[in-house]
């Protein structure tokens, strides 16, 4: 048993981090303190104005530990980690696990390429970004090869001069061909020079350029490359016209400002590179506690800027945050070099945040409206569910299915929703064991059955365990049991619960002779449903996913059984040459169709095997 008292006292007065626990030994709250023992002792004094989600972390903490740390950057570093590593229950959280596309330069090599890049690291290269849209960064790196004929091979150049035949590119007029010696490294390295122009935002230059190539061609009555370089043209155009000039003095800052009403916010964060707007993307907080909008700020920036690869060297934020100093000091290290926490008063600057604030409150008015609407056809529709069945309360869905060809491969499917939306994740297939021929009662039984054993037998082994949490999705069962099909699906998932004595509500989903859902069957009554409800919808939606994913299953296991009985023919082919084929030719008819050399090309096949196989086809065409 945890003593507070006596751990309370045992708190070293040095910087550090705290984890809060509850009695399922799930981590509530993680935090850092300059003094352990005085930050700590004070979440168990008497409450002096907390708030109300503070205090309900409060009552629900087991026990506490605590890390020491040499420093107060030390406890904030660790904070972070620990945080993102545990997302925990009562810590205001960033809702983000996207990674952001950079323009990668290798100028480190001999003959530079340009890639795509979703990590910067501290090699040779430049990178340029961080961008908000793949598509954009691709659609630009095409555009760079286009202009300046880069390569876009891996070969290692000098070293591979020669030693292979120049590719596609070349003979399009869209690579110089280093790999051929046809260009020389200072030739090239200018061509490279000026597509690092344009990344930095020098349009002018290849505009005009470009303008004079495409009057050339067309005086030359060339108008096949007068289009082909207006096409070019248009494109830098449309690139140079994106791009907004925010500061004269072309540094790197980001502009990060937030909206926040009641338990939600929004932090919107504009990216500006070379004082010109590249981009700007907005950013969910959840668990926002009372704390008033820096504290919301200053874990913004703490998560993010403990995630993204690249810091700038300015930070415009909206309001002054607690540990600025602590977190300058600490960006300044991750970044190499000094970088800057600023809150400003007047002029652009000022205007800039204020306009991010306004993006911000501006998403989080529209995804209001968004998850309203989407709370009607999710939740407000179970809810519909459950009344008109006369149900206090459903969250969790289970609906079942058989599939079979006249009794070949019986297969059946589980698929849950939850809160109205699908979990995929804890869909199940089960390949029938007992049943031979269509009778799908008797599969539905089996299904039923081994799902709801599986389900008592994972209980009992926690219960021996003596753990309360759920380790597999045969551990929960369903609040709703829902049946494609009327009295007799019913009666047979009623008849197994019984024998278990798992008490669990059952309804049909009965069809009209059109195959579409007309009522519900509950308690021996067919009840009607208002097709134009969003309950209706969702039964629906239940509907046909239980009979997708099975005929899919059903599917998949068909063709390897057809892939299977052909292939088992052919003298010297096994499991491990049948999976190579089916890996390399995708289908049966590819396998049919292949020449001796496709054959060949697969790695697993000898010559003897590539003959017996081409033999095979040709023999029982």
């Amino acid at each position: 048993m945890f003593n507070f008292e006596e751990e309370l006292k045992k708190l070293p007065k040095e910087p550090g981090v705290y984890i809060m626990r509850d009695k399922k030994d799930s981590i509530l709250y993680v935090g850092k303190a300059v003094n352990l023992h005085n930050r700590v002792r004070s979440y168990f004094r008497e409450n002096i104005g907390r708030g109300p989600m503070i205090d309900k972390m409060v009552s629900l903490i087991a026990r506490f530990e605590y890390i020491v740390t040499d420093s107060e950057l030390e406890a904030l570093v660790l904070e972070n980690n620990l945080i993102k590593e545990n997302s925990p229950k009562y810590n205001t959280l960033l809702k983000d696990d996207k990674t952001y596309p950079y323009i990668k330069v290798t100028v480190g090599e001999d003959y530079p390429r340009i890639l795509f890049s979703r990590t910067m690291k501290k090699d040779k290269s430049k990178y340029y970004g961080p961008y908000n849209s793949a598509g954009a960064v691709k659609d630009t790196i095409e555009l760079l090869n286009k202009l300046y004929c880069l390569r876009t091979c891996n070969r290692s150049l000098p070293r591979d001069i020669g030693l292979e035949r120049p590719c596609l590119n070349y003979h399009i007029k869209q690579c110089l061909a280093p790999c051929q010696g046809y260009v020389d490294r200072e030739q090239y390295r200018q061509q490279v020079d000026q597509a690092l122009e344009f990344l930095n935002g020098n349009y002018g230059k290849i505009l005009k350029e470009l303008e004079g190539k495409m009057k050339a061609a067309a005086e030359a009555l060339d108008f096949e490359a007068a289009a082909g370089f207006r096409d070019l043209y248009n494109s830098v155009k449309q690139v140079s016209q994106k791009q907004k000039i925010t500061d004269s003095a072309g540094e790197d800052k980001d502009v990060i400002a937030l909206y926040r009403e009641e338990s939600e916010a929004v932090v919107q964060v504009f990216f500006v590179r070379d004082g010109k707007l590249i981009g700007r993307e907005h950013y969910y907080m959840t668990h926002v506690s009372e704390g008033g909008k820096a504290e919301v700020l200053e874990n913004f920036v703490k998560q993010f800027y403990a995630g993204t690869p690249f810091i700038p060297r300015e930070l415009m934020l909206q309001y002054e945050i607690g540990d600025q100093e602590l977190i300058e000091r600490w960006l300044s290290e991750r970044k190499g070099g000094r970088v800057y926490l600023r809150v400003p008063k007047i002029g652009s600057k000022e205007k800039l945040v204020e306009l991010a604030a306004q993006n911000a409150k501006h998403i989080l008015e529209q995804d209001r409206e968004r998850l309203k609407r989407e709370e009607g056809r999710t939740i407000g529709a179970v809810k519909e569910i459950a009344g008109l069945l006369g149900l206090e309360r459903v969250e969790r869905m289970e609906a079942f299915d058989i599939s079979n060809i006249n009794g070949f491969e019986n297969v059946g499917s589980m698929i849950v929703f939850e809160k109205g939306k699908p979990k995929p994740s804890d869909y199940r297939k089960f390949r029938i064991k007992t049943v031979s021929g269509p009778d799908d009662y008797a599969c539905m039984r089996e299904v039923l059955a081994r799902r709801f054993r599986h389900g008592l037998e994972e209980a009992k082994e926690l219960e021996e365990k003596d753990l309360e949490q759920e380790y597999g999705s045969f551990t929960r069962f369903p609040d709703l049991l829902m049946m494609d099909g009327g009295r007799g699906q019913v009666n047979i998932a009623l008849s197994v619960l019984a024998e278990l004595r798992i008490p669990i509500p059952v309804c049909g989903m009965v069809k009209d002779d059109n195959h579409r859902t007309r009522g519900l069957y509950f308690n021996n009554v067919e009840l009607p449903i208002d097709t134009r409800s969003e309950g209706f919808k969702l039964i629906t939606r239940i509907q046909d996913e239980a009979h997708r994913f099975a005929i899919e299953y059903h599917r998949s296991l068909r063709s390897k059984a057809q892939v299977k009985s052909v292939l088992d023919e052919i003298p010297g082919v096994g499991p491990a040459r049948r999976k190579a084929l089916m890996r390399h030719f995708k289908s049966m008819e590819d396998i049919r169709a292949a020449s001796m050399e496709d054959l060949l090309q697969v790695p697993e096949l000898n010559r003897r095997a590539a003959e017996d196989i081409y033999r095979f086809f040709r023999q029982n065409n």
